[in-house]
């Protein structure tokens, strides 16, 4: 298998409310990497339904869903697939949310109004890509 059909095989998920955020967002990630795969949901049960469909390598999303807490999603998630790879993106600074985040099972904590918010999305699809093991 050569690496560009490797890299095709390499899913993101997108999980926020703000629709227009989340284009934007795959926009450019598509733009960057332009043979990945990026996908996107709106809340947590569509969130849930796509992991289960498509098995992402990483995930980024939004604490703050409609119909359940992204908390609550990250430790389903990673209760039943370990080894996707979870980043929050939240404009909620809170130190207890962080916490609350890790010990749930995120990888990643990344305010969205940070400066610097892209590059680290940028930089952790790259280590996640990096770091995947073959199917």
């Amino acid at each position: 298998m050569n690496s560009s059909e490797d890299i095709s095989m390499f899913y993101v998920l997108l999980v926020d409310t703000n629709v227009n955020y989340r284009e934007a967002l795959a926009d450019i990630l598509c733009a960057y990497f332009p043979l990945i795969d990026v996908v996107e949901a709106s809340d947590c049960a569509e969130a849930l339904r796509k992991v289960e469909y498509i098995r992402p390598n990483i995930i980024f999303m939004d604490i703050q869903l409609p119909d359940k807490n992204g908390l609550e999603l990250i430790k389903e998630i990673k209760q039943n697939y370990v080894d996707i790879v979870i980043v929050i993106l939240s404009n909620n600074k809170l130190s207890e949310y962080h916490q609350l985040a890790f010990r749930n099972g995120a990888d990643c904590y990344i305010p969205k109004r940070q400066d610097s918010c892209m590059e680290e999305i940028l930089t952790r699809i790259e280590r996640a890509m990096a770091n995947r093991t073959p199917n």
